[in-house]
C-alpha cells in the first residue's frame, strides 16, 4: 500500500466515489500513523468500563494508540477502570458547556495522534474496528471513515468477557444475534453502494464512530458547542464543505449499547431539537426552511460583488436585485477598500469614500448584507456562492434556477455567458474546496473541479425567468361553436413550451483557463 508523505499528489475522486483507493486487507500491513480516541461520556460508568475493553483488545498497534476519555461533569465522575488500553487518561470537560460537542472539542485540543477517532461511550467494537477505518486514513488525507454499528439491548456483561469477546473476533457472541437491530445508516450504505453513488453522504455520518485526519478536523475548528443535538450531522456537513469524502467500512463492527433514543419517550421531542438545530446551520435540508419569513444563521447561497470603482446608485441597485430575487436565502458579500474608509475622518461628497460611506449607511444594519475587503477563498459553510459584475446582478429567478441545475447535474461550477458580456459563476462549495486542496501550484482551479465535479458553460439567458405571455381575448360567442372542434389539438400544441420545437443548440465545451487560480 502506498502512504500518504505529503510528496505524492492527492488521489482525485469525484464525488464521493472512492474507488480509486484500495485499502490493504486486514492484517496485511504496517501502520504508521499515531491515533487519538476521544470518547465523550457523561455518567454510564458501567457501559464506559465496556468500551474500554473492547479498545483494549484491538489490532491497531497500542504504541500508535492513546485514548482520551472527556468527562462531561457526570456525577459522581467517571474512573479509569483496570482493564483498558495502556496509553489511556480521563479529563474532565472545561466549564462554560456541555454536550458531546463541547466534550469532543476539549479531547481534540488534548489529542496527539495524527488520527482522530471520535468513539461512543456505549460502543463494544471487534478487534479490527480501529485498524479496518485508520487503513484508509493512511491512504489520503481528506477521507472521513465511518464504522458499522448495531443496537442491542443492555444485558449483564464484564469487561473481562467482552475483552476475551473481542480479542477472539467474536464480540457478536455476546448479544443475542436475533435480537440485534441494524442501524438506518447501514441500510442507506448498502443502497448507495457504500454510499459511492450519495449526493450528500454527511448525512449518514452520524458519529458514534467516525475518524479522520486532525488537519481536517482542526480546519472545520471541530465541533459546534451550540449543537446539543444532531451534532454529529452537523459537524459532517461542514466536513463536506471542506470537499471531505465519506467512507463507511463495514468491516469496523461495533455493537451499540442501548436501543436509540429517539425510540424512547421522548423521542419526537429529541427529533424535533435536532431539526431546529439543522435547519438553521445545514442550508442543503431545504425540507427543514419552510417557513420562507425567517432568517437562518446559515445561507443558501453567497452572492458576490466586487464594488471597487463603483458608486453608490450601482452598488444599491445591485445589492437590492439580489434581494429582490426568488430566492430569499442569501447574504450579499460587498468587497471593497471597507477598512480603508474606517480610517477617514470625512467624506467629501463626489469621493468614493463618499459613496462607500453612504452604502454602509444604507445597508449597514441588514444582516443579508455583508462587507468585506475580499471574498472568503470558500464561501464555507454556505454551500453555493455566485459572483458577478456589480454591473450585472442576477434576475430575479435566476440564482434558484441556476442552483436546482446544478443539485440535478451534480456539477460543482457553473459559467454563465452574460447578456451584455462577460462571465458570471455559481460554484458549488464543496468543489472549490476539493480543487483547492488538489490542485498543482499554479494549476488552474476549474480544471479540478472538471475531474471532481463537472463543469458547464451556459448563457445566462437559460436560467432567467421566461417572459409572461399575454393572454388572447376572448373568441366571439358565435365562432366558439365553429371552433370547439379543434380546441383538443390546439391546447395540446399549446402547452408544450415554444422553446421545445426550437432546434437546440449543441452545449458549448467549458474554456476553463484562467477563470480559477489557487493563490
Amino acid at each position: 500500500m502506498a502512504h500518504l508523505t505529503g510528496m505524492e499528489p492527492r488521489p482525485r475522486i469525484r464525488h464521493n466515489d472512492y474507488s480509486p483507493l484500495t485499502p490493504p486487507p486486514i492484517g496485511g500491513w504496517t501502520p504508521t500513523l499515531s491515533a487519538s480516541v476521544v470518547i465523550p461520556a457523561h455518567g454510564g460508568q458501567h457501559r464506559l468500563d465496556l468500551t474500554l475493553a473492547a479498545l483494549a483488545a484491538q489490532t491497531y498497534p497500542a504504541h500508535l494508540t492513546e485514548v482520551i476519555v472527556v468527562d462531561d461533569r457526570s456525577d459522581p465522575p467517571l474512573r479509569l477502570p483496570d482493564l483498558r488500553p495502556d496509553n489511556t487518561r480521563i479529563i474532565a470537560a472545561p466549564a462554560g458547556g456541555w454536550g458531546a460537542g463541547h466534550a469532543m472539542n476539549a479531547g481534540i485540543a488534548a489529542a496527539e495522534g495524527e488520527i482522530v477517532q471520535r468513539l461512543d461511550a456505549d460502543m463494544v467494537i471487534s478487534r479490527e474496528h480501529l485498524e479496518a477505518l485508520f487503513r484508509w486514513q493512511h491512504l489520503t488525507d481528506y477521507v472521513v471513515t465511518i464504522g458499522g454499528k448495531k443496537f442491542a439491548e443492555e444485558r449483564p456483561l464484564t469487561p473481562e468477557q467482552v475483552y476475551d469477546a473481542v480479542r477472539r473476533g467474536s464480540p457478536e457472541d455476546l448479544f443475542d444475534p436475533s435480537a440485534l437491530v441494524s442501524s438506518s445508516t447501514e441500510e442507506t450504505i448498502r443502497r448507495l453502494n457504500g454510499l459511492r453513488a450519495s449526493k450528500n453522504p454527511y448525512q449518514v455520518c452520524t458519529g458514534p464512530t467516525v475518524s479522520l485526519r486532525r488537519a481536517l478536523l482542526e480546519e472545520v475548528r471541530g465541533f459546534d458547542p451550540d449543537v446539543v443535538r444532531g451534532q454529529d450531522t452537523e459537524f459532517a456537513y461542514r466536513l463536506a464543505q471542506a470537499g471531505a469524502v465519506f467512507v463507511p467500512d463495514m468491516e469496523a463492527r461495533a455493537v451499540h449499547l442501548g436501543l436509540p433514543a429517539q425510540r424512547g419517550e421522548h423521542g419526537k421531542s429529541i427529533v424535533r431539537l435536532v431539526e431546529a438545530h439543522l435547519a438553521h446551520r445545514v442550508p442543503l435540508r431545504r425540507d427543514l426552511r419552510k417557513e420562507p419569513g425567517r432568517r437562518w444563521l446559515v445561507p443558501y447561497v453567497e452572492v458576490v460583488f466586487d464594488v471597487t470603482g463603483a458608486d453608490e446608485r450601482r452598488i444599491t441597485a445591485a445589492v437590492d436585485a439580489v434581494l429582490r430575487g426568488t430566492l430569499t436565502d442569501v447574504v450579499v458579500t460587498l468587497a471593497g477598500p471597507w477598512p480603508h474608509l474606517d480610517g477617514e475622518r470625512r467624506w467629501a461628497p463626489g469621493t468614493e469614500a463618499f459613496d462607500f460611506a453612504l452604502v454602509r449607511a444604507v445597508f449597514g444594519h441588514d444582516a443579508r448584507v455583508r462587507f468585506a475587503e475580499r471574498a472568503a477563498p470558500t464561501a464555507a459553510p454556505i454551500p453555493f456562492r455566485y459572483t458577478a459584475p456589480v454591473d450585472a446582478p442576477p434576475a430575479p429567478a435566476l440564482l434558484e434556477r441556476a442552483v436546482k441545475a446544478m443539485l440535478e447535474e451534480r456539477i460543482g461550477l457553473l459559467i454563465l455567458e452574460l447578456t451584455g458580456g462577460g462571465t458570471a459563476t455559481l460554484e458549488r462549495t464543496e468543489a472549490v474546496a476539493r480543487a483547492r486542496r488538489l490542485a498543482a501550484p499554479g494549476e488552474d482551479l476549474a480544471d479540478v473541479i472538471a475531474q471532481t465535479h463537472g463543469v458547464r458553460r451556459a448563457a445566462a439567458s437559460e436560467f432567467e425567468a421566461p417572459p409572461a405571455t399575454t393572454a388572447k381575448p376572448a373568441a366571439p360567442a358565435a365562432s366558439r361553436t365553429a371552433t370547439a372542434s379543434a380546441a383538443p389539438a390546439a391546447s395540446a400544441a399549446a402547452a408544450k413550451p415554444a422553446a421545445a420545437h426550437a432546434p437546440q443548440p449543441e452545449p458549448a465545451r467549458p474554456r476553463l483557463r484562467g477563470l480559477f487560480r489557487r493563490s
